[in-house]
Order: C-alpha cells, then sequence, then structure tokens
C-alpha cells in the first residue's frame, strides 16, 4: 500500500470536532497589526568579507609601530607581500592583476577608508553620499547615481568615520552623534550615526579638486561669461567687500577661492572656517578653525571668537568660509574698520534675501540695536552680493552680480549689474538662457579706474549678450 493510503480517513459518519476554547478566545480579540518587515540587508559579498579577514590577519602580524615610519611605497610592498603570502596559504586562483588589486583594496583598508577610497581618487565625481553600509550614492555632472560599493555592516562604517574624524581632533559618538570634519584634501565631510540616524551612519562627502577652479575655468563651464569674469576679478583686486550668496552645493566655496586668486600677493590674509576647505594661493596667509566642545562640554570656540581675536591680528583681509550666526556682526565691523575686500559666503536664494539674512543674524547676537541701524552697517560694509544657483540640470550659474549702492530711507538700495535670463527647458531638463547686463554702471567702477584696473564699459550695454 502506497504512503499516500497510509493518511485516508476510515469510512462512515465522522463525529464534529469539538472547538478548542484557546482558538475561540484567540479569535474573540482584535487582530494585532502587522508588524513593519524591516529593510533587509543585501546577501554578503563574499570578497568583501575575504577582505576584512585578510585586513585582521595583517593588523595582527605587521608591525603597527612601524607603519607610520614607512614610506607608502614601501608599506604597499609589504602589504602586497602579505596578500600574496595568503593568497597562496588559501590556493586563491588570482592572476597579478586581481593580486595587485586585492593588495590596494587591503592598503585602502588600513590606511585609507575602505571602500569609498576609489571614489575619492574619481575626479569626475563631486559628492559621495552614503545612507547606511548598503547605500552609497555618487553625484557626476550633477546627477545622482547608486554605485555598487558597500560596507560589510554598520560598525564597518563606524570605523571608517571615527578615522576621518579622529584626523582633524574631533570626536562622534552617541554623546555627540553629528559631527563636521574634512579630509587631508579639504574635501568637507559631515557625518550622523545612530541614535539620530536612523538606518545607520549617515555621511555626505563634498569633494573639492586638487587644482582649484580659477576664473577662467568657471568661464570655460559656462558658469559665468569672460566680461562678468573681469568685472568680479577687478572688483575683488579694487578691494569690493563681497558676500558670495547661493544654495546648498551652488559653488559658493568655490566661486569664493577663484575670486581669492586676484588679491594682490603683498596682503595678510586671515580665513576662519567651521572646517577648512578654502583653497588660497596667496603665501601670506592664516587659517583658522572652529572647535566643538570636548566631552565635558567645554572648549568650544565659535566663529564669533575667531572673528574678534582675526582682528588683532593685522589682518589685510578677513575671509569667512560662511557666515551662519551672530558673528555676521563682528564681520560687518570689520569691513567697515579697515578691513574692506573681505569676503564670506552666506545661504540664500537670491541677493535681497542675502540681505535679511545678515539682518536677522546681527539680531541672534542679542545686541540692542536698531534694525534701521543695522542696515545702515550693511549699506556701509558690503559693496557687492553675487548670487550663485544650481540649476535643475545640475548646472551651476552666476545669476546675479548685485551692487549695493546705500540707504533711501529704511531701505537697503540694491542694483543688479548682470543677470542670467533663462530662455527655455527642454524636455530632457536641460535649461538654455544667457547672460546680459542691466545697463546700469556700477559705483565701484570708478574705484577700480582710480587703481589702474581697466574696464570694458561696453559690456554693460543691455542689448549686448554677453
Amino acid at each position: 500500500m502506497g504512503r499516500f493510503s497510509l493518511l485516508r480517513t476510515p469510512a462512515g459518519p465522522i463525529a464534529p470536532a469539538q472547538p478548542d476554547p484557546a482558538q475561540i478566545q484567540a479569535l474573540a480579540q482584535p487582530a494585532a497589526p502587522k508588524a513593519e518587515p524591516k529593510p533587509k540587508a543585501p546577501a554578503r559579498d563574499a570578497s568583501l568579507d575575504l577582505r576584512l579577514r585578510l585586513h585582521s590577519r595583517l593588523i595582527d602580524e605587521l608591525d603597527l609601530s612601524k607603519l607610520d615610519k614607512l614610506e607608502e611605497g614601501e608599506l604597499r610592498r609589504q602589504v602586497l607581500a602579505q596578500v600574496t603570502l595568503f593568497a597562496q596559504a588559501e590556493r586563491m586562483a588570482l592572476n597579478t592583476k586581481e593580486l595587485n588589486e586585492l593588495g590596494a583594496s587591503i592598503y585602502d583598508e588600513m590606511m585609507g577608508l575602505g571602500p569609498i577610497e576609489p571614489l575619492l581618487k574619481d575626479e569626475s565625481i563631486n559628492d559621495i553620499l552614503i545612507n547606511g553600509p548598503f547605500q552609497v550614492y555618487v553625484e557626476r555632472r550633477g546627477e545622482l547615481e547608486l554605485t555598487p560599493i558597500r560596507f560589510r555592516d554598520n560598525d564597518h562604517l563606524l570605523r571608517i568615520v571615527q578615522r576621518i574624524v579622529a584626523g582633524v581632533g574631533r570626536r562622534i559618538d552617541e554623546s555627540q552623534p553629528m559631527v563636521d570634519a574634512r579630509l587631508p584634501d579639504g574635501s568637507r565631510v559631515n557625518a550622523a550615526i545612530p541614535p539620530i540616524a536612523i538606518d545607520g551612519c549617515s555621511v555626505s562627502i563634498r569633494k573639492f579638486s586638487k587644482k582649484p577652479l580659477t576664473l577662467e575655468k568657471l568661464v570655460e563651464f559656462g558658469a559665468m561669461t569672460q566680461s562678468m569674469a573681469d568685472f568680479l576679478w577687478g572688483a575683488s583686486r579694487s578691494r569690493v567687500s563681497t558676500v558670495i550668496s547661493g544654495g546648498t552645493g551652488s559653488g559658493k566655496t568655490t566661486l569664493l577661492n577663484a575670486l581669492s586668486a586676484a588679491i594682490s600677493e603683498g596682503e595678510r590674509l586671515i580665513t576662519i572656517e567651521d572646517a577648512a576647505e578654502l583653497q588660497l594661493q596667496q603665501p601670506h596667509v592664516v587659517r583658522m578653525e572652529t572647535r566643538p566642545p570636548n566631552i565635558e562640554g567645554k572648549g568650544e570656540i565659535r566663529q564669533r571668537e575667531l572673528v574678534k581675536n582675526a582682528l588683532r591680528m593685522r589682518p589685510d583681509r578677513v575671509i569667512l568660509g560662511e557666515v551662519r550666526s551672530e558673528e555676521a556682526f563682528d564681520m560687518l565691523q570689520a569691513m567697515n574698520t579697515g578691513h574692506e575686500g573681505s569676503m564670506a559666503t552666506i545661504h540664500s536664494n537670491n541677493p535681497r534675501e542675502a540681505i535679511s539674512r545678515l539682518e536677522q543674524m546681527v539680531a541672534m547676537g542679542g545686541m540692542n540695536i536698531g534694525p534701521e541701524a543695522v542696515r545702515y552697517q550693511i549699506a556701509a560694509a558690503v559693496g557687492l552680493v553675487v548670487q550663485v544657483n544650481r540649476l535643475s540640470d545640475g548646472k551651476r550659474k552666476v545669476t546675479h552680480i548685485t551692487e549695493i549702492v546705500g540707504m533711501e530711507g529704511n531701505v537697503v538700495q540694491m542694483q543688479d549689474i548682470f543677470l542670467f535670463n533663462r530662455t527655455h527647458t527642454d524636455a530632457d531638463g536641460t535649461v538654455h538662457g544667457e547672460h546680459r547686463a542691466t545697463g546700469l554702471r556700477p559705483r565701484c567702477l570708478d574705484e577700480m579706474i582710480r587703481r589702474g584696473i581697466p574696464y570694458d564699459t561696453s559690456n554693460f550695454d543691455p542689448n549686448k549678450v554677453l
């Protein structure tokens, strides 16, 4: 008789089954809501596990006390030799190219930033955005791309973050789960870890070109025209105080670096930043950076204290990486007391809003100064507001060059010198437009002429496409 026949019921009437009291009680209770499925981690990568296992073995076998004393080339050779021995012991079928790639990845895991090290070396990448250990995006030419790069787990990613943070003397842990830091090349890093980052460590890296972009390069990329670049160069050379305004990722710092090339090498510059990222080319530069509080909540150094101290250091110009708070008042004081030509960046959507934000930030200092007096300070201190925007197609454009010309009543008077006018947008999202002058002659042009800086005034013709 087959196995299935053993399951057959005998013939005849079947007595009704008695209900189970436990089942009745369960049916009487309301059904519990279904728990939302948790996102699953991707399948484990055997090659990643291999690299981490080999990394642990090398840590045990290499003399860590001598690592800092070895040159990079010698250290790479020793790592490759150990990797070769490991591959032979494990009977791994690797050719020379694969062996070299494995050795390079192990070196990056030991001395660099692990899986994202190749992304840092790729010059076509502007931003690296890490959303937990299993999702890494990059930005190329203004477009976001998901990469196959991933970390083993959140602990692996956290070790990389702590390595970055330790390099600039900062810390990140549960008591201080957010940090601003920088890489040795000046790239800006922001990190947030659990408990505030729910899905694991979140890291944003804003890369900076190893070769700082010049005004000529920005003209070549279409961010502005040559006549606009010549005007900004002349204004910076003639010590016109400038505020660069724009949104996140619009290129404010890049433009500030480019404008700084117009500054004479005989001037003493002091830069003040939260995380040092400016790449000034002058020989006489003093760089200062804020400091967060220590584990006891003491020792914090804010931008305002640095600006006050900078004024005692005999600067010709003070350059603020970004104005965020009450240090705006001290910056205006510096611009009004013999430090003309100072520069700063600020987050805003247009030049008029940049002035309003400066007012608000001065008010954050809690000083008993009326809004009219603050506006007079701004009108006397700031000469130009340069607006840079990131368009919907990812391109960066200088959309306004605006001059502050004084006060009329209680209103700061501004006049646009150059504007970017959008004409149309293609189906693929590409934005088209043209830069034109408004026809107004800037007042700072007289100062440029007095300093012997020539400029073609025909560029102010509004009928001329620049």
